[in-house]
C-alpha cells in the first residue's frame, strides 16, 4: 500500500474509525494521484475508488498494484453494494468541511452508516508536511516563477496596461507549467493599495509603483511570490514604507524554523508596523502545496508551531488607501535549523 494511504489507515485506527469517505478531490489526488471525478472510500480491509465509467481507463493508468485500490464504475454499483461497504464499521469518518449538510444526509442514506464522524482535517494536517517529491515540485514551480519575473521586468514598458502584463505572465506559465496557482495580480499606482487588486486597463506611467503577485503549478504543486517595484525611480514618500516591509519580511525569514511559534512571528510584525503607524491587515503568510492557500495559516489568531518540511509564505504588506501599497512575498521551506527561500528574486529596490 502506498505510504500516504498507510499513514491514513494508521491514523484512522488511532481515532477509532473503521471506515472513511474522502470526497474532496484535492485530498483524493494527494492520496492516490487520481485527478478525476469520484470518491475514495476506505473500508475495514479495502481501498475503493468509485468513478464514472469515462475515467476508468485513466484511473487504471494512474494506479499501480502498490496502491491496492479497487476501482468501481459508479453505474455498476448497486444499492446493496453501497450498503455493504461499511456493514461492519461502527464509526465512519467524512470530510465535514467539504461535504454540505445535504451531502451529509445523502452519505448516511446511501451507505446506511450508523455513526458518521467528523474527521477534523486529518488529511489536510498531514498535507502540511511535504515529502521529498512534493518539495521538489514546489521548488521547480518557484524556479519558473523567478524566471518569469526576470522576463516580465524586461517586458514591461510605460503605456502597457495591467491586463496586458498579467496576460503575458499567464502565457509564460501556460507554456512551461500546469498553469496558474491563482489569478495573477498586477496592480500599478493607486491600485497597489488593494491587496487583491484585479488587473485593469490602467496604463503604466513613468515613476509608477507596480505590485505583481503570481504563481504557477508543477505536477499539481503551487508557487507564490510577490514583488513591488518601480518605473524610473523610487518616490521618496514610498521609501520608508518599502524599507519597513522589507525589514520585516527578512526578519521573519530569519526567525522561521522548526518549532517557531506562528503567533509570535505574526505579533513581531504586527507590533513593528503599529509602532510605525501602520497595520498588518492580512495574515503574515499561509501554507502552500496542492492549494495556493492551505494550512498552516500564519496569523496571530493561531497558537501553533512551524514544523520541518512545511512550505509557507512570508508576505507582510502595508496599504495606504487611494495612494499606494507595498507587499513582498516569498515561498519558504521550513527546516530544523532555519528555512530556505524557494523564490529567490531580488527584493531590494527594483527599478525598471
Amino acid at each position: 500500500m502506498n505510504s500516504k494511504l498507510q499513514w491514513l489507515r494508521n491514523t484512522m485506527s488511532s481515532l477509532n474509525l473503521q471506515g472513511l469517505i474522502i470526497s474532496n478531490p484535492i485530498n483524493v489526488k494527494y492520496l492516490t494521484g487520481i485527478d478525476a471525478e469520484g470518491v475514495l472510500i476506505l473500508t475495514r480491509k479495502e481501498n475503493i475508488y468509485i468513478t464514472d465509467g469515462r475515467y476508468i481507463e485513466y484511473v487504471h493508468g494512474i494506479l499501480t498494484l502498490y496502491d491496492e485500490i479497487i476501482v468501481y464504475d459508479i453505474h455498476n454499483v448497486s444499492k446493496d453494494d453501497y450498503e455493504n461497504f461499511f456493514m461492519f464499521c461502527e464509526n465512519v469518518g467524512f470530510e465535514e468541511n467539504y461535504v454540505t449538510y445535504a451531502g451529509y444526509k445523502e452519505l448516511i442514506r446511501k451507505y446506511k452508516i450508523n455513526n458518521l464522524v467528523e474527521t477534523e482535517h486529518i488529511i489536510e494536517k498531514q498535507r502540511m508536511i511535504k515529502d521529498h517529491e512534493e518539495i521538489k515540485n514546489i521548488e521547480k514551480a518557484c524556479q519558473i516563477t523567478d524566471e518569469c519575473f526576470s522576463y516580465i521586468l524586461s517586458y514591461i514598458k510605460p503605456g502597457m496596461t495591467e491586463k496586458q502584463i498579467a496576460g503575458e505572465i499567464e502565457e509564460y506559465f501556460k507554456e512551461r507549467t500546469d498553469g496558474l496557482s491563482f489569478d495573477t495580480i498586477v496592480a500599478s499606482g493607486e491600485n497597489t493599495s488593494k491587496p487583491h487588486a484585479v488587473p485593469t486597463d490602467r496604463k503604466i506611467k513613468e515613476n509608477d509603483i507596480i505590485t505583481i503577485d503570481m504563481g504557477c503549478k508543477v505536477n499539481g504543486y503551487c508557487s507564490d511570490m510577490t514583488r513591488t517595484f518601480f518605473v524610473g525611480s523610487v518616490p521618496e514618500e514610498i521609501k520608508p514604507v518599502y524599507d519597513l516591509v522589507l525589514k520585516n519580511q527578512i526578519q521573519t525569514i530569519e526567525e522561521m524554523r522548526d518549532c517557531a511559534s506562528i503567533r509570535l512571528l505574526s505579533k513581531m510584525v504586527e507590533n513593528d508596523f503599529k509602532f510605525n503607524g501602520y497595520n498588518l491587515i492580512h495574515s503574515l503568510g499561509h501554507g502552500v502545496g496542492m492549494e495556493i492557500h492551505e494550512a498552516p495559516y500564519i496569523s496571530g489568531k493561531f497558537d501553533t508551531q512551524l514544523k520541518e518540511n512545511m512550505v509557507v509564505t512570508d508576505e507582510p504588506g502595508i496599504y495606504i488607501p487611494g495612494k499606494f501599497g507595498v507587499r513582498i512575498e516569498d515561498t519558504i521551506q521550513i527546516t530544523k535549523i532555519g528555512c530556505i527561500s524557494l523564490t529567490k528574486s531580488e527584493k531590494n529596490y527594483i527599478i525598471i
